[in-house]
This record gives structure tokens, sequence and C-alpha cells, in this order.
């Protein structure tokens, strides 16, 4: 391979040599120790033996990266400069040279792996003065690690002290674990804090210096870092507490990702320790792709965790909450599958780049911080989801409309914070390439940094949208009313409706959301470099014509707005207009619907109400009538009447709709029935339906119990010289049957009485 390239750089020389017309310069790029230049320039004289030598005193990684460089120059249609535009297919040739050369390195120098690690460890067993040195070394490593450790659990045991009371009760409430889960990782981290510092003042009295070189990567990448990890994972999963774990998974499998999350971390930080033992000991970088097959371990162990314990890390993303959505549910069935494409995505990306020779960030850990950050966010949006359960305002109204709000309100909670930690997240992972994102922003120098512009913008928007969004829906969960017109089967009417904020919130929240997705469409627009003057003006002429060719949209958007802030009506209330009845079943910015008890449902512009009743506004008196004999007392009667309001008054379901009671108000009319008393009362309104109909059937009851009896038309005909109907002869009943019929006729054609109700 190494033959295969020499060859391949012979080639790109000589075309360099009669293409480029200049002086040679050999520079090498300050920095990291192992990085090259990809930058030659060779002399217009060279001769093929200097050009021999100069191969061969580069190394592996120089060579990879300037033929990589001149492969882009010759792409490029060799105009001699690295930055002329390359074709699609062209990036692709590169990037597969870029993906496939490290890998195929790195199996070149698998049998040479262990013979060279073995010289670097035999350089570390000569500097240490051979066995009985590195013997003294650990033993001097471990006194370190006793001394330092011991005042660790000093540290520790002082400030253990406060969270003794809440270990040993019961199962605590959220903020109590929180507090026993955060005390005790402040503990922790306090006590590695004072682990650290005993380890440099300790090590540096201790140890000599080149025992220093080996001692401060060994503590530092296979002692404190999978310590930290294991501080952070107790505090997530809590494997020996599950009262206290802040996440819904088995006690298995909360173990299981415990122990592997210190096994991944040991992972990690055993290939920087291995790559800087490696180079201390006399190997230079990327001669033995030792840390190729450790860092792709480390992919491939985030593969096996995700796969192994898939189950776990699924009940894991659903969470407890029993609001989550079909959303929640999916990205709980994805994570795994999302874990090993992101650890497989990885393990691609760092490799190109490595065959590109962009090796700055891949040695800062880059790639790390990425993985764990894009793992994390599935994991976060758990947490958010779990959190905002607990933050949400409980429900103090009553009502499908509070309970809506108050679902939306949860809702937009949770939105929010997914942008809030989908940001920060990005932020991080940018800075971690060392992407100047801020900068980027303010000079806008180029498209990519119009887009980026583009996009904060929007997620300003966004987020104001959601913010509008939760403090309307906010205060409709305070509600106590959902709006519903109780209705019975023969259009009774008059039930109650919903508040005047929930009437008008709902309205403002949509007017509101339209005006920011506007401008801020106009301002993302704007960051694009798109000129928005012609917009602005084609929406001033638009406006103007729809003022004088729809004078009519207007009228009934101004008419609207002073319905409602005259309050006319709400949603839920039945009322009339011009003949029209019916509950306000919804509103929009020009018009209404009316909901009919019937069914229909009647769709009204502002501007055309001349006039609105209200049947559902703050109280409702309804009076009833009744018809008894003759023979009836008032009296009696009125007493019962006033029995039955106390009565219903202590009703455990409808005494409290009362706002007065029930009671008589005499006599109301004298007809050829009987005599017409009526009661009335005063109730909520939409609560009337519901006391008539008990007090319908306790005066039933009252009257049978006193022996009243309700007044009933009846049809007389008088035969004179007859005093026993039952000796009629069978002439004399066709002469009663006729007189009868013709009575009931004209009391038909009498129509009804509209007062007393009686036919």
């Amino acid at each position: 391979m190494r033959t295969l390239l020499r060859l391949s750089l012979s080639a790109i020389f000589f075309v360099w040599t009669f293409s480029m017309q200049g002086l040679a310069q050999e520079t090498a790029v300050p920095g990291k120790v192992g990085a090259a230049s990809s930058e030659t320039v060779l002399a217009q004289d060279i001769s093929p033996e200097q050009l021999t030598e100069l191969v061969a005193r580069m190394s592996d990684d120089d060579l990879r990266a300037f033929v990589i460089e001149q492969l882009k120059i010759l792409l490029a249609g060799q105009t001699g400069s690295a930055d002329a535009p390359l074709t699609a297919i062209d990036r692709i040739n590169l990037l597969w040279m870029a993906f496939s050369q490290p890998i195929v390195t790195a199996v070149d120098r698998l049998p040479t792996l262990v013979e060279r690690q073995g010289d670097a460890f035999a350089t570390f067993w000569q500097s240490q003065g051979g066995m009985s040195g590195i013997l003294m070394l650990f033993a001097l490593m471990l006194l370190v690690f006793v001394i330092s450790y011991g005042a660790e659990r000093a540290a520790r045991w002082y400030l253990n002290q406060s969270l003794q009371e809440l270990a040993q009760s019961g199962r605590p409430t959220l903020w109590a674990a929180l507090r026993y889960l955060g005390g005790r990782l402040f503990r922790e981290m306090c006590g590695l804090v004072v682990f650290i510092v005993a380890v440099r003042i300790f090590g540096r009295f201790i140890l000599d210096p080149s025992q220093l070189t080996f001692a401060a990567p060994f503590f530092t990448y296979l002692v404190l870092i999978p310590r930290v990890g294991a501080a952070l994972s107790r505090f997530v999963l809590a494997p020996h507490r599950p009262d206290l774990r802040l996440v819904t998974v088995s006690d298995r499998w909360a173990g299981f990702l415990h122990r592997n999350i210190i096994g991944l971390l040991l992972l990690a930080g055993f290939n920087i320790f291995a790559l800087d033992f490696s180079f201390q000991n006399g190997l230079a970088p990327g001669e033995t792709r030792l840390g190729f097959w450790i860092d792709s371990a480390v992919y491939l162990y985030v593969i096996l965790i995700a796969l192994i314990a898939r189950d776990g890390l699924m009940e894991m993303m659903r969470g407890s909450d029993p609001d989550r959505t079909a959303f929640d549910e999916g990205v709980a069935r994805a994570y795994p599958r999302f874990a090993i494409l992101v650890a497989a995505g990885m393990w691609v990306i760092v490799t190109t780049l490595v065959g590109l020779g962009q090796l700055g960030q891949v040695l800062k850990g880059a790639q790390y911080t990425t993985m764990f950050w894009l793992l994390m966010a599935p994991a976060l949006d758990t947490a958010i989801r779990g959190l905002v359960r607990h933050l949400v305002p409980p429900m103090e109204g009553t009502g499908p409309l509070a309970e809506a709000a108050y679902h939306a309100n949860k809702r937009s909670m949770i939105r929010i914070g997914r942008v809030l930690v989908g940001g920060a997240i990005v932020v991080i992972i940018a800075n971690a390439w060392d992407f100047p994102w801020l900068q980027a922003t303010a000079d806008r120098a180029g498209i990519g940094d119009e887009l980026l512009a583009f996009l904060l913008t929007l997620v300003v928007g966004y987020i104001a949208y959601e913010s509008v969004s939760l403090w309307i829906n906010r205060l409709l969960a305070r509600e106590r009313t959902g709006g519903d017109v109780e209705q019975a089967e023969a259009g009774e009417i008059g039930g109650a409706g919903a508040s005047r904020l929930s009437t008008v919130l709902p309205l403002l929240e949509t007017t509101s959301q339209v005006l920011i997705i506007v401008v801020f469409t106009l301002l993302a627009i704007g960051n694009l470099g798109i000129d928005i003057t012609p917009l602005l003006a084609g929406a001033g002429i638009a406006g103007l014509a729809i003022g004088f060719g729809a004078q009519k949209l207007v009228t009934d958007v101004v008419s609207g707005i002073f319905f409602l802030i005259d309050d006319a009506f709400r949603l839920g209330e039945y009322i009339e207009i011009s003949g029209t009845m019916g509950a306000v079943e919804k509103i929009s910015i020009r018009s209404m619907q009316l909901r009919h008890h019937n069914g229909p449902v009647h769709t009204i512009p502002y501007g055309e109400i001349p006039q609105l009743t209200n049947f559902s506004r703050d109280w409702v008196i309804l009076k009833m009538k009744f018809t008894v004999t003759f023979d009836t007392d008032p009296n009696k009667v009125k007493k019962i009447f006033k029995k039955i309001g106390a009565e219903m008054l202590e009703h455990p379901e409808l005494g409290e709709d009362f706002l007065q009671p029930f009671k008589s108000q005499g006599v109301a009319d004298i007809d050829d029935v009987g005599i017409v008393v009526r009661g009335k009362f005063m109730a909520k309104p939409g609560k009337q339906f519901m006391i008539r109909k008990e007090i319908y059937n306790r005066v039933k009851a009252e009257f049978e119990a006193n022996g009243i009896d309700f007044a009933r038309r009846e049809v007389r005909v008088d035969i004179p010289g007859l005093e026993h109907g039952k000796d009629l002869t069978p002439s004399e009943e066709g002469a009663v049957t006729a007189a009868a019929t013709s009575a009931a006729q004209q009391a038909v054609q009498g129509g009804s009485d509209p007062e007393s109700g009686k036919t």
C-alpha cells in the first residue's frame, strides 16, 4: 500500500513539475504533534532522485494528506489551485478515498501492531528501570490513590450527614428525590474534586517527573473520567434506589445501563491513554493504528448496548406520563435504531476526517461530544416531558374547555423545552467542531451564514408562537365552565355559557399567532438576503383593495369586535338573532355559528346582526303554572310550595343551583276548568331544567298525599227530562255523542291559551 501511494505521489509530482512555474518550499503546519502540511510546492528543477528522497522523509499521514490535496488539484482540471470547484462525482470519489484509506492502512498494519506496541512497552520498561522500577511505580501510584481516596471519603462523610434522613424515609416526592439525588451528586463531585487535588499534590510530592508522564494520564482517563460518568449515571438511573429513580426503567436495565456506561467511558479513556502512552514511548501517531481499532470498538460498544438493552431503552424513553402522544411513542420505538445510526455515522465521519487529514477536532474528542449529546437528545426529551408533568400548574377550572387548555399548556411547555434543549445541543456540537456560528450570524458573508440566520429567526418565531399559546392556555385552564348548553328534547333554552375570557382568548390566540407567523416569516425571508419591501408594498395594496372591494367583510369584522367588547354573547350561551336561535358553538373574526337545539348549525356574519337576545346571562327565572279544581284551598297549595322550596334547598345536587327558592305566587287565574296557581324560582343558567323536573315530581306527589286533584277539561251535555244516564235509549246516546263532538270541535277551533297552556 505504501508503494502504491508513493507511485501515485510520483506521478502527481511529475504533473506538478510540468504545470507549475515557481519556487518550491515545504512548510509544516504548527500545532498538534504529528500534524503535517498538506501544501507542498516543488522546485522547478527537482530531479527524480530528490523526489524519491523527499517522499522517503514523509510520514504516512503526511503522504496521505498530500495525495488527497494533489488529487483535488488534478480533479479540478489541473489548474494549479486546490480551491477550484469539484463536480459531485469528484467529491464522492474524494470522500470515498478519504474514508477507505484509513481502514486499508489499519488492516495493513495489523501484523506489526503487536510488535510495535511491544517496542513501545519495552521503551517504557527500560525508562522505568525494569521490573523493579515498574513495580515501584505502581506501588507509589497505589499509595497516591489510597491517600487521595481517603481524603475524598473524609470530605464525602462530612457532606453526607444531611442525606441520611431522606435516605431512611419512604418513597419521596419528586422534589425530595431531586434534593437527595442532587445532594448525593454534589457530594460525589466535591469528593472527586478533593480526590484530584490530592492526586496532584501528593503525586508531585511522591512521583518523579518520568513517573508523572505515565501516572497523570492514567489517573485522568482511567480513573477520573469513568468516576465522573458513574456519578452522573447514578444521578439519573439510581440503580440501587428504584424509589428515587428519575426515569422509568426496571432495576435490571437500570443496572445494565449503569455498568455499561462506566465500561464505555473506560474504553474511551483507554483509547486516549493508549495513544498518549505510545507517543511518549517512541511511536508516532498513527504508526500502528491502535487508536483506529479502539475508537471503532467504542462505536461498536454503543451499538451492542443499543441492541441488547433495546427494551429497556424504549421503556425509559416512553416515560410515565399518561398523556404521551403518538410522536412520543414513535421516538421511544426508534431510539435504539437511532443510537445505532449515530454510532455508525460518527465512525464513518471520524474515519473520513482522518483520511482527509483533518485531525484537529478529532484529537480533541469532538466526535465523542457529538455522539454523547445526540444520544442524550431523546433522553432529554423524556426528561422534559417528566419535568413538565410536575411543573405545569394544576387545572383549577372544570369542564372540557379547561381540560383541553390544560393539555395544550403541557404540550406548549414541552415544545418550548424541546426547542431550547435542541438549540443548546446544536450550539454545543458546533463549539466542539470549532464552528463560529455566532460570528457567522453576525457577518452573513455567504449563503450558509444567511441560511443560519434564517433558521435562528424561525426558531425565535416558533418560541414566540408557543409562548402565546402557553400564556393563553394557562389562563383558560383556570376557567370553571366548559361552555356547554343543557337542552331538553322539547327545545328548552337558556343554558349557561362560557366565561368572557374563554370566549375572547381563543380568538386572541389565533389572531396573535397569525400575526407572529407573518412577521417572523418576513424577517426570516429578509435574513436570506431577499428584499421584503415589495412584499410589504404588495400587502399594503392588497389591504387597500380589500378595504374598498370587500366593505361587507370590514363591516363584519368591526361589528364582531364591538359585539365582543360589549360582551353581548359568549361561547355556549343560547341566543336569538332575528328569529334564529341556538347555542354559540364557534366564533371567528367575521362570523359566529349557532347550534339549534334540534341540530342545525346557523352561520351568521356579525354585520347582519340587528339585535341579539341572550337567554343565558347571569340568572334565569322560571315560572310554573298548575291548574287545580275549584274546591282546592289556595293557602294549602301555598304551604305545599313553601315546603317543597325548603326541601329543594337541601337537595345534595340541586340545592346549590338555586339563587332564590321555589315559592308560591298565589292564584294567577280562574278559568272554566279550575283555579290556576303559579310558583317560581331563580336559578343559575342551565340548571333550571333539572330543577323544574324535580319540582314537578314533588308537586304531583304532595298533591296526591294531600288529596288535591289537577283540574281536567270536561264536556257536559244537558238533556232536559233525562235524570239517569244509564237509562239512555240508542237515539238519546247518539244525541249525547253528537253534542259532545260539537263542543270538542268548538274548543279546538277556539285555540289554546298562551298563558295557561290549556286547550
